[in-house]
């Protein structure tokens, strides 16, 4: 069983699944963050892949993404730095980033370098939902690996379901149609939209990112979905203290 699966299958509620920017702060933090994540009680991990043109992405993420540039990090060297990735880690591990790179590395490579290491999703938010089902959805599932689709409050109902379908692991439900970063709320509007997604019922898990920052937001979003994803928030803590103690004590305020 995948490793996605057996979170959902042992938790569920209450997901959460935290996301940073691989090399960043410093451009060997990658595999040291991941452990310290996975003590403090994190249920999933995303790791980042930098990219020069995120577009999903707002500025806090966008700013690691470009200091891990400039650091050297690649996906070459993400893949190096992962290879004792399942000596210290044991939960999940999706690696979330851009269609780009993917493509440079060498699609095929990707996938299988990422079932060597123990990866066991991607979210590719710029990645065609028919792109992956006509050109990359049969090497996605020959090396096992999940692909992450990304809905939003704009998405149709037709489209969310089709996204059901060929699904696996969890919906990435972005909580609103702006780009990422740390929100103190949660708005009526957002709550209108994860009811709504919740009465329709989807045999895939979901998760709620894009705004979840801290515990009270954290709470909110698992009232309509398994759990939730904190990134930009996350990254602000990286960038003020990025010590264990420090990532320790965030996850804590979290989930304690």
């Amino acid at each position: 069983m995948n490793r996605i699966n057996e979170v959902f299958f042992s938790k569920k509620k209450n997901v959460l699944s935290i996301y940073f920017t691989a090399g960043y702060p410093k451009i060997d933090d990658t595999l040291r963050i991941a452990r310290v994540l996975q003590t403090a009680g994190t249920d999933m991990i995303e790791i980042g892949i930098p990219y020069s043109d995120p577009i999903a992405d707002g500025p806090t993420i966008q700013d690691s993404s470009q200091k891990a540039l400039d650091a050297g990090m690649s996906l070459k060297l993400l893949m190096v730095q992962l290879q004792d990735l399942r000596k210290y880690i044991s939960i999940p591990v999706i690696l979330m980033g851009y269609i780009n790179p993917v493509l440079q590395y060498g699609f095929g490579k990707f996938c299988q370098d990422c079932k060597e290491v123990g990866i066991d999703g991607v979210i590719i938010p710029d990645l065609p939902m028919q792109e992956y089902v006509e050109t990359y959805q049969r090497t996605f599932e020959e090396y096992g690996i999940y692909n992450i689709f990304l809905i939003t409050p704009q998405t149709s109902e037709r489209r969310i379901l089709r996204i059901n379908e060929v699904s696996k692991g969890f919906v990435y439900m972005v909580s609103s149609a702006s780009i990422t970063g740390a929100k103190q709320n949660v708005s009526q509007e957002q709550v209108d939209y994860f009811v709504r997604i919740q009465k329709m019922n989807l045999s895939i898990e979901r998760l709620i990112g894009f705004g979840i920052s801290n515990k009270e937001t954290f709470k909110n979003a698992c009232k309509y979905a398994s759990g939730a994803i904190i990134g930009s928030a996350f990254i602000n803590q990286l960038s003020k203290d990025a010590s264990d103690e420090a990532i320790i004590s965030f996850v804590g305020s979290i989930v304690n």
